[in-house]
């Protein structure tokens, strides 16, 4: 300790005649704050750019590394930044004890270290704006990423991310479809996933992830920026190839052609399977449940000014709700656009047609499906069990006949592993026909669960139950939708 002028106390090295920035400069190298301020800012900055470069050479391969990179040391950049100053000013407000004159800082240009100073000041300043800025921009395009949306949160995304990068719109990133272009539902997707970690980091999300999303864009404002309704593409031919456990070397085939429609450009009317989101006709629907299985009323308001509502009288809203009527629009029937699981028999057919499963082995066909609907406890279970239990009930069903085909039933129990792995996840409660899409009308049954019970599909609303005043109903007439072929 040493005295100033006034004869009061000033700690070692705070000579009385340092002017106020001095003392606060000074002062903070002998804070602890000061001092954690700047050695955190600094280790931030240098790890952020060290983990920019490895990401910019594709070094870095974990996806929580660069959690760490764009979203943890930032924070803590900005943290030791603000510790600073903080420092200062707590460093200020003890000079009293220590009788230092309390003098306005200021700022002389004329005075060689406080021109030094600004200088430094703004040259660091320019380059933390700058770390900032390129940390800030890679970490944006990050966050948007399919690779952060399906391995950030990998057990809950595992089962929407498996089956999105084997789909369609595989080379679409997931915002360009639940978040589109502009500022306000950027902010409503940034909110809503901070609720998500909360709910991943708490463990209360849901198993499995509810469909459809909630609160989701309307598919105008997302979909129509790639597909048109209003273009005509007038018929579809679908080929449709099945097996069946009496026929599994012949595949039955199913030719039909799709009304797809859309603007016929002759009579300048929407025709065809699209005329449900045309923008001259506007369909709306009452569902009973959120999966929007179960619709009670559809109601249709038409160019010339004329509506009509269809109801289902069988079905009543629950007890004490209202529900909410929904613009239809492409997701109500293409809701699986992209996340698309397959179905056991779909799996089995494709084998049979592929070549992985041969035809030839007796009883392959139903054998495949109950070795791939049987209950699993995890997926580790499932790649170790669905080749043996295949074997085993080839054996009961074939004895030692099995032999001669053994390597063709290991064959087949590997393609049926690869699959399940593509469907199913237990921890996630995701198995076969969690997820069922709505576009025709699809039939699977097997063990005694048959999907078409539980109203997917075209036929919730054509169904020709719903009735409107007049008595007319939605009509479940098959050429609406499609025909036979002309070739």
């Amino acid at each position: 300790m040493s005295e100033n002028e006034n004869g009061a106390n000033v700690p070692s090295g705070d000579r009385g005649d340092r002017n106020p920035w001095s003392f606060i400069i000074r002062g903070m190298w002998r804070s602890p704050l000061g001092l954690f301020g700047v050695a955190l800012t600094t280790i931030s900055i240098t790890l952020m750019v060290v983990g920019l470069v490895l990401d910019v050479l594709g070094l870095i391969t974990n996806p929580y590394a660069n959690v760490f990179t764009y979203m943890v040391l930032p924070g803590g950049m900005i943290t030791g930044l603000l510790m600073i100053p903080l420092a200062g000013y707590l460093r200020r407000r003890q000079w009293h004890k220590f009788g230092i004159p309390r003098e306005h800082l200021h700022i002389n240009l004329s005075d060689p270290k406080h021109r030094k100073f600004l200088i430094g000041f703004i040259a660091l300043t320019v380059i933390n704006l700058s770390v900032l800025g390129v940390i800030g921009y890679e970490g944006y395009h990050f966050t948007d990423s399919p690779y952060f949306c399906g391995m950030v949160c990998h057990e809950v995304m595992a089962p929407e991310y498996t089956a999105y990068q084997r789909s369609s719109h595989s080379k679409i990133a997931c915002v360009e479809c639940h978040i589109g272009s502009g500022a306000q539902w950027f902010v409503k997707a940034k909110i809503s996933g901070l609720r998500q970690v909360v709910a991943v980091l708490t463990d209360s999300y849901s198993k499995p992830i509810p469909a459809p999303v909630e609160h989701l864009r309307p598919a105008r404002d997302t979909c129509e920026h790639c597909h048109w309704p209003d273009k005509f593409h007038g018929k579809k031919i679908k080929i449709f190839k099945h097996f069946t456990n009496d026929n599994q070397t012949e595949p039955s085939v199913n030719e039909i052609a799709l009304h797809i429609g859309g603007r016929n450009p002759v009579n300048d009317k929407f025709e065809g399977i699209h005329w449900h989101v045309s923008k001259d006709v506007k369909v709306e629907y009452l569902a009973t449940d959120e999966k929007r299985t179960e619709i009670v009323k559809v109601r249709v308001s038409r160019p010339d000014g004329t509506h009509d509502e269809f109801v289902q009288s069988d079905i009543a809203m629950p007890e004490g709700g209202e529900g909410e009527w929904r613009t239809m629009d492409c997701i109500d029937c293409h809701n699986r656009p992209t996340h698309i699981y397959d179905l056991p028999s779909e799996v089995v057919d494709f084998g049979l047609l592929s070549n992985k499963i041969n035809g030839e082995i007796p009883g392959i066909r139903e054998d495949s499906i109950a070795a791939l609907t049987t209950e699993y406890a995890s997926r580790d279970e499932a790649a170790m069990k669905i080749g043996p239990v295949l074997k085993e009930i080839q054996y009961k069903r074939n004895g030692e006949e099995i032999e001669k085909y053994r390597d063709d039933i290991e064959k087949a129990g590997l393609y049926l592993v690869d699959n399940y792995l593509l469907n199913v996840w237990p921890e996630m409660q995701v198995t076969w026909g969690t997820y069922q899409g709505h576009l025709g009308h699809k039939s699977e049954d097997f063990g005694g669960y048959r999907f078409t019970d539980l109203g997917y599909g075209c036929f919730r609303c054509h169904n020709e139950e719903h009735e409107n005043n007049s008595g007319k109903v939605i009509s479940q007439d098959c050429s609406l939708c499609h025909d036979e072929p002309e070739f």
